[in-house]
């Protein structure tokens, strides 16, 4: 009984790892060790995964997306209920986003098979109203 259980289990496990290997997906983070911003790296990505940030009223957050295939959307919102942006189809591009109030914003990465790259940077009051 316990043999018949054992062999199950290394079946088991064997096949959850074939599955894994055979999608071929990948996401890696890499934060900022400052706390003021990350970079999520992703190949064959079919899922949603947040990074949150910290920020302080009048911040300025820049974003680069790079789209190498599949789609992939971006969503900010902050704890307090804001959502200063939401992109569904991001290609590549370069953009800002300003905050309107302090709080810690979450930021929210879809991918449906996606090949890419964001960067998000918190440039706090560097850029001034014009």
């Amino acid at each position: 009984m316990l043999s018949r259980r054992l062999t199950t289990g290394i079946v088991f496990v064997i096949l959850l790892l074939l599955s894994a290997c055979a999608t071929g997906s990948r996401l890696v983070i890499l934060e900022d060790p400052t706390g003021t911003g990350f970079t999520m790296e992703f190949t064959r990505f079919s899922a949603t995964n947040k990074c949150t940030l910290s920020l302080v009223e009048g911040d300025v957050v820049q974003v680069e997306a790079v789209h190498e295939s599949g789609k992939m959307g971006l969503r900010v919102s902050g704890m307090k209920g804001s959502e200063p942006y939401e992109g569904n189809d991001l290609k590549t591009l370069t953009f800002t986003i300003r905050v309107s109030e302090t709080d810690d914003y979450a930021f929210w990465i879809t991918g449906h098979d996606a090949t890419g790259k964001i960067t998000v940077k918190n440039l706090g009051h560097k850029i001034t109203e014009r």
